[in-house]
């Protein structure tokens, strides 16, 4: 199989990887920095309080894009399958 095969299908697999995990990370790491301004403010040191809203920020991110997060993942899985045959030719 050609280097460049290989190294397409990890790049874009990378970049699939990304894109899927930014919304809950970045909703995340929001309701992280609100919560620590928060926190700063009003000087309560409590380092679960900082949790709650971290999680229900990540389980609503993932309520709201989970329908593009499973569409990116479905497409490309279908891309490699697609692509399977090619990838086995350049094999044999």
């Amino acid at each position: 199989m050609n280097e460049q095969i290989v190294l397409d299908v990890i790049q874009e697999g990378l970049l699939t990887v990304i894109l899927v995990a930014a919304p809950p990370l970045t909703l995340g790491l929001l309701a992280g920095l609100i919560m620590a301004i928060f926190q700063t403010v009003t000087s309560i040191q409590e380092p679960t309080l900082a949790f709650i809203p971290k999680i229900l920020a990540v389980l609503l991110s993932l309520i709201a894009f989970g329908p593009w997060m499973l569409n990116n993942l479905i497409r490309y899985f279908y891309s490699l399958t697609d692509n399977f045959n090619h990838f086995i030719h350049q094999v044999f």
